[in-house]
């Protein structure tokens, strides 16, 4: 009943991609119109933290997919313009419904969300009746509507807890973000077999190797879009050692290294936050776990498709009310949980 989503990933072609820039003169030119049809629009740019650097250098906002979404909704923009995976701009309409969210490339997808369909997930509900869903905030607004609770990682735990202890609960859709949650509340739990592409490929050897090679370094992982959920698991299990290792989201990350003491980290989560850290951290080094761990689809916006993106007003990404109204029913009800 529970395909894996099985992806054939040429690494070395994503990391070529990554570095394929354009000359210096031509990406001023372009940030600078970048910014001149940004104020003329009335329109804000969202990074993830994922992003390419000279995305993240024309964004307004970076940070992790939901807080994106609400700085944006605090704004007075009329236009979202979502540098990041399809799942994040539909999340920043289904929060901004008067607003415009556009999302660069229509291809920049999420292989975690696309483990399940709604279908997939109302044929699993049928099979337990009464059942409380709590899906990952990486989901399709689809599947958001169908769901009871959404939640990120740093906060499924709180989630999972709050539900009664009488209720049946069904965890979409990361494995090893479900296994995590299930082992620290000691609830048992349904949980579906998805992962994401890029953390699948982290394991405790990889993460105890370069332990030992900067044995003074903080380790961060990242919990939340698209996240090194499955380090999460490990760590919790005893197969990584757990010193000074410190489970965050992006942003969470990002603070941890300007306010500690720790002059060397070890990252494990999708490399393109190192650019960031960098250049908050000039002084401090910054290991990735694995060299490869990059997301072709968090890659696939250039400064080439912002531009576009503001120029011709693609590509808009909107979500039908009713669908929205139910996705923003499970977003809220995470939010009130503290």
């Amino acid at each position: 009943m529970f395909p894996f989503v099985c992806y054939d990933i040429n690494v070395r072609e994503i990391i070529d991609i990554v570095h394929t820039e354009q000359p210096m003169e031509n990406r001023t030119s372009i940030s600078e119109e970048i910014q001149r049809l940004k104020r003329e629009k009335n329109a804000v740019i969202l990074a993830h933290n994922y992003q390419v650097p000279e995305v993240q250098d024309v964004a307004d906002f970076t940070g992790d997919s939901l807080g994106l979404s609400q700085r944006a909704a605090e704004t007075e923009a009329e236009v979202i313009v979502f540098c990041g995976v399809h799942f994040m701009a539909e999340t920043a309409s289904i929060v901004s419904p008067d607003k415009k969210v556009l999302i660069p490339d229509l291809e920049a997808g999420c292989s975690l969300a696309a483990t399940i369909t709604a279908e997939e997930l109302r044929e699993w509900k049928e099979e337990h009746p009464g059942v409380v869903v709590v899906s990952y905030v990486n989901t399709t607004a689809d599947v958001k509507a169908l769901s009871d609770y959404c939640c990120t990682s740093t906060n499924a735990v709180k989630v999972v807890k709050s539900i009664p202890e009488d209720k049946e609960i069904l965890f979409l859709p990361d494995m090893f973000l479900g296994a995590y949650v299930q082992k620290v509340t000691g609830r048992k739990l349904h949980i579906w077999p998805g992962e994401c592409h890029v953390h699948a490929g982290i394991r405790p050897l990889d993460i105890n190797n370069i332990r030992r090679e900067h044995p003074k370094a903080d380790m961060l992982i990242h919990p939340e879009c698209g996240c090194v959920t499955s380090s999460m698991y490990y760590a919790s299990s005893g197969e990584i050692e757990n010193g000074h290792t410190y489970i965050l989201s992006t942003e969470g990350m990002v603070n941890h290294t300007k306010s500690s003491p720790a002059n060397e980290f070890v990252v494990a989560t999708e490399n393109g936050i190192l650019y960031k850290m960098r250049k908050l951290n000039p002084k401090k080094k910054f290991f990735p776990v694995s060299e490869e761990s990059i997301c072709k689809y968090m890659k696939m916006i250039t400064l080439d498709k912002v531009l576009r993106s503001l120029e011709e007003d693609v590509y808009e990404v909107t979500v039908p009310h009713a669908i929205a109204s139910k996705a923003k029913l499970a977003i809220d009800r995470m939010l009130q949980i503290t």
